[in-house]
């Protein structure tokens, strides 16, 4: 069973940076896609980045594109997310997850993902 533990979170202001890192343990995540997902309070879960087993293929959900870079490092079995230029609206917990399927790295649905980490709190003020 693989266990995925998300860090790196914390308090900034408008455009500041922060890098987001998930660590999984287990088993080798190297060959399936990966995703971050954030939940702010009183809102659904939703899909920020996903990115294939290779590093090669990236997907973002339109409000982050341009400022957010996700990425990954196989051989420390880890994800990254860069978030630049950060906003209030990005106010969320944070989670990463393992696709549990061959599923494509643009669907963007939770339901096919799962062994989701603990979350980690970024709160940008303005």
């Amino acid at each position: 069973q693989v266990q995925l533990v998300e860090s790196g979170g914390g308090m900034v202001q408008a455009g500041d940076s922060l890098r987001l890192s998930c660590a999984a343990s287990g088993r080798s995540l190297s060959t399936a896609p990966m995703g971050w997902f954030r939940q702010a309070p009183e809102k659904e879960r939703e899909f920020v980045a996903s990115i294939d087993w290779s590093g090669a293929i990236t997907y973002y959900t339109k409000s982050v594109r341009g400022r957010f870079t996700i990425s990954r490092d196989n051989a420390k079995n880890s994800v990254y997310l860069q978030m630049n230029s950060l906003r209030p609206e990005d106010t969320a917990v944070y989670y990463c997850a393992v696709q549990k399927g061959a599923y494509s790295t643009y669907d963007v649905r939770s339901s096919i993902y799962g062994n989701w980490g603990q979350g980690t709190q970024v709160t940008v003020s303005s």
